[in-house]
């Protein structure tokens, strides 16, 4: 009589089940107690106060070099901090969105209410934004190396040279 292909697979799996027990002990595994050893990776903590300070040397450097001015445009305010730390001591690393503008006013013409003339309102003309990623020295205060991505990542890179 021949056995069908499922029951034989069943019986060779209750042979290595049978068989691989007499190898595992007895005990369940949730008594195993197994140490894990921790490491912990300490890094140099730095105040918002420093990360600000940090931000207005990258922008001041950034608006007096010509270069910059040239290849991005003038830098005209930062939108938002996107992080801040400290990866070696003695090194602040920020990263944080600036406007820069290129050409142009920026002022719209868009009249004004009864006969008062044109309004002085921005309208962003020309804006660009870019995420500045800087390292600067936190004794001197001396700004180590900055690059500015266009638009957010997408574009082309500007490196500051320091």
């Amino acid at each position: 009589m021949r056995v069908g292909v499922p029951f034989q697979y069943a019986v060779a799996l209750c042979a290595i089940i049978s068989f691989a027990r007499g190898f595992c002990p007895r005990q369940p595994f949730v008594q195993c107690q197994a140490k894990v050893a921790a490491t912990r990776l300490t890094m140099a903590q730095i105040t918002e106060k420093e990360a600000s300070s940090a931000i207005n040397n990258v922008v001041n450097v950034l608006r007096k070099d010509k270069e910059a001015n040239q290849e991005l445009g003038r830098l005209t305010k930062t939108n938002n901090v996107s992080g801040f730390g400290s990866p070696r001591p003695g090194i602040i690393a920020v990263r944080f969105n600036a406007s820069f503008q290129k050409g142009g006013m920026g002022r719209s013409a868009i009249p004004m209410p009864f006969m008062l003339g044109q309004s002085e309102k921005t309208e962003g003309r020309g804006t660009m934004v870019g995420q500045v990623k800087a390292s600067v020295d936190a004794k001197t205060g001396k700004v180590l190396e900055a690059s500015v991505f266009r638009d957010l990542g997408y574009g082309r890179s500007f490196t500051l040279k320091v």
